[in-house]
Formats: C-alpha cells, sequence, structure tokens
C-alpha cells in the first residue's frame, strides 16, 4: 500500500517539474515541442489520462496494452499528418473520444480486450494524425515524435495512477468521477462550448 502511494506521489511530483534548459528558447529537434502539444490542450490530456483510467479498471492485460497501444498507433496517424494525408473530422474524433473514453471508465463498461484495444487505436489515430499535422516546420519528426510519445505515456500512466483506487469502494466513486469530467469535458470540446 505505501509502495502504491508513493509511485503516485513520484509521478505527481514529476509533472510538477519544470524542465532545465541550458539554452533558453532552443528546441533542439523539436522534443520539447513534442512534449508540451499533448500537454497543451486538455482535450489531449483528457483523452490521454482516460486511456490509463480504462486500463485500470479493466485490468491486466488490458492495464498495459491499452496504454501500448495507444502510443504505437498514435505514431500511425501522426505520419500521415506530417505527409498530409487527407483524415477527415480531426478535431471531431479527438472530442468524441473524450466523451467515449470518460463514458468507458464512468460506466466501467468491460467491452471485450480487443474491442477496447481497437477503441483505443480508432482514437489514437486522430490524436496523432493532430500532432503530425501540427508538426512545426523546423523541427525534426523523430525528436518531436518522441517528445509527443513521452508525453502520452506519462499521461497514461497518471491514469494507470488514479485508476489503481479502483481497488477500494470510495476509490471507484473517484475513478467514475474522474471519467465523467472527462466525458463532460468532450463534450464541451465536441458542442463547441470548450
Amino acid at each position: 500500500m505505501q509502495g502504491k502511494i508513493r509511485l503516485q506521489m513520484v509521478v505527481a511530483l514529476a509533472l510538477l517539474a519544470q524542465p532545465a534548459l541550458a539554452h533558453t528558447g532552443e528546441d533542439v529537434g523539436g522534443f520539447m515541442t513534442g512534449v508540451m502539444h499533448p500537454i497543451s490542450g486538455l482535450d489531449h490530456v483528457a483523452a490521454m489520462v482516460a486511456v490509463g483510467l480504462w486500463g485500470g479498471i479493466l485490468g491486466k492485460p488490458a492495464l498495459w496494452l491499452l496504454p501500448i497501444t495507444f502510443p504505437l498507433v498514435m505514431c500511425v496517424g501522426a505520419t500521415l499528418g506530417i505527409a498530409g494525408v487527407p483524415f477527415p473530422a480531426v478535431e471531431t474524433g479527438i472530442a468524441l473520444s473524450g466523451v467515449v473514453l470518460g463514458a468507458m471508465v464512468l460506466f466501467a463498461l468491460r467491452p471485450p480486450l480487443w474491442l477496447a484495444m481497437a477503441m483505443v487505436g480508432i482514437f489514437a489515430m486522430f490524436h496523432g494524425y493532430a500532432h503530425g499535422a501540427e508538426l512545426p516546420t523546423s523541427a525534426s519528426p523523430i525528436g518531436y515524435a518522441a517528445g509527443f510519445v513521452l508525453a502520452t505515456s506519462t499521461l497514461h500512466l497518471i491514469g494507470i495512477a488514479i485508476g489503481q483506487l479502483w481497488q477500494w469502494r470510495s476509490g471507484k466513486v473517484v475513478v467514475r468521477a474522474v471519467g465523467a469530467a472527462i466525458a463532460l469535458a468532450g463534450g464541451a470540446f465536441l458542442t463547441g462550448l470548450a
């Protein structure tokens, strides 16, 4: 029990830490730009945390397979975005990811693992495409991708950490409330209220 609490505290403190850049204003290869892209938009943060939360509810092996599926498929979407391949309704897909994944957490829905992975993968394509399409012209695609994959994985880990509360009756209330908040935020993005 103490080990889990310590892990959650370490993750929380790591998120509060600011990077120490030796050359202020320089983003070598686009890595920091890539890190900042997923965490600078609440729509991205909500969906990525929801992936970890849902994995926490579903337990093993989904606990790890969902957060591994998302960044892998996200890289495919980013490649399409970088290449300029047309991809319809990107912002709608991103907003829907919050609604759907938040609802999956709120209602603790347990579809077959293949379906959960497919859902996460579809939403990852939209998020990845947005990341790739917004690649700064001066940035290295590899550095930028490494940054957004790292940030995404960190957000998944935060979701997993919160999802560990599911083990306790009062924790289930907290996890469901976070799922509801994510679904509402997704709905606000979908309807243009946010």
